[in-house]
């Protein structure tokens, strides 16, 4: 299976349909040997400051820059979902990998 990982749903559908893909399974749809998921917006962001320490709480302009010597990530709430289903997706050992990078002109 091929994994295609588009930039939102409505680009996967479009996707979808011209490679085959048309069984609708949970965040995903799946057929002709493709599978093809979206992600829905910022899947992944940076984590804010005070999770680095909490005295980052409030901002003071004496602590800036804040340049932590790791980088931490979270997953909003909203996203957790699809998150979770594009992550089981990529780390299945039956699916190639092939992420597809569009942009659709609005």
């Amino acid at each position: 299976m091929i994994l295609v990982i588009a930039e939102k749903p409505s680009v996967a559908q479009s996707i979808a349909k011209v490679i085959g893909a048309t069984t609708r399974r949970d965040g995903y749809m799946e057929g002709n040997n493709y599978i093809v998921s979206w992600c829905v917006g910022h899947l992944v962001g940076l984590a804010d400051a005070s999770s680095y320490d909490e005295h980052y709480t409030k901002w003071r302009y004496s602590d800036l820059p804040i340049v932590p010597a790791e980088w931490l990530f979270e997953v909003p709430k909203d996203k957790e979902k699809q998150f979770e289903v594009l992550k089981n997706l990529m780390n299945d050992s039956s699916s190639h990998r092939a992420c597809l990078r569009y942009r659709c002109r609005t």
